[in-house]
Formats: C-alpha cells, structure tokens, sequence
C-alpha cells in the first residue's frame, strides 16, 4: 500500500512537471520572433536589464540621463533657437560635472576668422608641439558651447593637450559643406605652426561623422593628413543606417526609430542637397579614401544607435588597409563619453589620449608647414 502510494504520488508530479514544461514551452513559442519574407523581425515585448558588467555607478547616471532626455522633434514645430537652448539646459549637468573633476581653462578665439574654443590644462604645460582639434556633437544644428566643453575638457585634463573645439557653422543657417570648410580653414591656419602629424581631429555624434568627412575633404583638397583621428559616437556613413539606430530607439532612448521611407537627411537641413552617398558625406563607402585614413580611433557603445556605423566603418578601414581601433562599451549608449562621473567614460579618457600619444607625432622641434 505505501509502495502504491509512493508510486502514486511519483506520477502525479511527472503529470505535473510535465504539464508545466508544455506551459513554458507554449510561452516561450508566442514570445519567440517571427520573420517576413522580406527580413523585417517582429519583436515580442521583453525587459532588458542594466548589463551585469556595468559599473554601478553607470546604471545610476544612465537612468538619471535617460529619464532626463528632452522629447525633442527635429521634425516637429520647435524653433531651431528652442532646441539649441534646451539642448544646452540639459548638458549642462554634464558640463558641470566635467568642470569639477578636471581643471582647465577655456578662452574663446577667432583662427582665420573661424570661431573656436582653446582648452588648456592648468596643471602643468600643455604639449607645445602637438595639438588637437575638437568637433562638437549636436545634430549639425546644435551644441556647440556644452558638447564642446564635455568633449573637450576631460581631454586636454588628462592628455595635457592644448584642444582646439570649432565653432563650426551648422543647420538650418548652413548646409553641407559649410562645416568641413570652416574646419579645413582653422587646420590649414595650425599647419604654420604645427607639422601634420603632430595634428589630432577628434569628436562626438554629429563631430565624429564630421571628423571623417573633414578627413576627405582634406584628401579632396590635397592638403596633408593629420596624425590621427578619433570617431566617437558615429561612423563615417550618414547616420540612421543599420540594425542599431531601430534597437537603440528601444533600449537607450537617445532617438526615435527610423521611419520607414523618411529621408536619412540630418535634422534641420544642413545636408539639404547633398547625396548620402558622396564621399565627402560618407567617406566610409569609399576604400580608396578609407586606405589614406591616418590611425582611426572608433569608439561606440552596444545600445548606441551609432553602433552598426562605427561597426561598419572599422570593417572597412581595416579591409581598406588602414589603421583603426574600435572600443564598444559594455551596457552604453549614445556618446557616453560625456558622462565624466562614470568610470566608463574616464576609462575612454584614458583609452582616447594615449591613442593620441602613441600615433601622432613625436614630441620635437619642427619646421611648420606652410600654406
């Protein structure tokens, strides 16, 4: 009797079990994708947590910036003065934060009629006989007092570089190539002062899309290379391509998903008239001016719509001969490097100068070029 009991009770539970199996295995199939013809993936609903491999002090500063994110429409009936001003309210916090940990000095300045930014270390000499040039984030159409102080202060902090940040002429004032050309102008001034080699360009977002058109546009112009680049949360393609611009929409939140048959043109105009495949606006799509890059340094972020962009223009830099580096941070999204309070970021600091140290040129008197 207890051994038909036992026997019993055994049963039951397999009925259970098994009952429970099919019950997950029912759930897991309705939350599985499904595929159309065309490739188009439907995606169930599902939670995604904070990667585990995140510092917590990211997690923290991710939801607080997240939560903050203005709900900004470039396409909607804001004032292009509107966005600027809320786009620096909402920097701001980052700028300040930049401004505490890192001491340096910042003097605006006109080189060849362009405006810029000189940031500078207090502690100690800045590097007298290279230079960097910085290309603020913003959409081609803003940003450019906070991206380039957040860009621009932790750089010449701890690389002890003198950083140069242009005040480039943006959308819907300008269109394309007003920027490269304002760009090429304060580089072609540092050429009488500064050997090629000894010139960095680096930026951020819509600055690091910028960084490789003004590389092709100084190919264009048959002016001489810089040491080296740094193409922070971009690519050298227009933006919006790829898978990461529809899975960051979700995930980060920096930008809506694309819309199916809008135009890739940047927000407010500014390549208003230019094709997305030209190579001055989209160099990476040409090997023959990706095999004259100098060193690139690409860096991204896996929830960051520039992710597919930076991934795209690495592979072929690389297949085109040149030399590139690609840094993606774990759990990041868009330019996190602007987030100087999380290690993450200071780490990029680390990673961008040294990139910088070891590939432009020595530290040495010099001849100028001139021009």
């Amino acid at each position: 009797m207890i051994e038909r009991s036992n026997y019993f009770a055994a049963g039951f539970a397999l009925v259970i079990l098994f009952a429970g199996t099919c019950a997950f295995a029912q759930q897991a199939t309705n939350d599985k994708p499904t595929f159309t013809p065309d490739g188009v993936v439907h995606v169930p609903a599902f939670d995604l947590p904070p990667s585990g491999l995140m510092s917590p002090e990211a997690v923290q500063i991710t939801l607080k910036a997240r939560a903050g994110v203005p709900a900004i429409n470039p396409f909607g009936g804001a004032t292009i003065q509107d966005m600027r001003a809320t786009t620096e309210r909402t920097v701001a916090p980052s700028v300040k934060a930049a401004q505490q940990r890192y001491d340096v000095d910042v003097v605006p300045q006109e080189i060849a009629g362009v405006k810029t930014r000189i940031f500078t270390p207090k502690a100690g000499e800045a590097d007298s006989h290279r230079v960097l040039i910085n290309l603020h984030g913003g959409g081609f159409m803003m940003c450019a007092e906070g991206c380039a102080m957040v860009e621009s202060i932790p750089i010449a902090a701890v690389g002890r570089y003198k950083v140069i940040s242009v005040d480039y002429r943006q959308g819907p004032e300008n269109v394309f190539p007003a920027a490269s050309e304002d760009v090429a102008t304060v580089y072609k001034e540092l050429l009488k002062t500064y050997r090629p080699e000894n010139i960095g360009i680096y930026g951020c977002s819509a600055g690091g899309a910028l960084t490789a058109e003004v590389e092709a546009w100084l190919q264009d112009k048959k002016l001489p290379n810089p040491g080296a680049l740094g193409i922070f949360g971009s690519g050298g393609i227009r933006f919006g391509v790829g898978d990461s611009p529809y899975v960051s929409a979700y995930i980060d939140g920096s930008f809506p998903p694309p819309q199916p048959g809008a135009s890739s043109a940047a927000p407010m105009g500014y390549f208003k008239g230019a094709k997305a495949d030209d190579p001055l606006v989209s160099p990476a799509l040409d090997p023959h001016i990706l095999a004259k890059f100098p060193p690139t340094l690409i860096i991204t972020g896996n929830r960051a719509p520039d992710l597919s962009a930076a991934i795209y223009t690495h592979t072929e830099l690389v297949k085109a001969g040149a030399k590139g580096d690609l840094i993606v941070g774990e759990g990041m999204g868009h330019c996190y490097i602007y987030q100087s309070d999380m290690p993450e970021a200071r780490d990029a600091y680390g990673i961008i100068t040294k990139f910088f140290n070891d590939n432009l040129g020595p530290k040495r008197s010099h001849s100028p070029t001139r021009s």
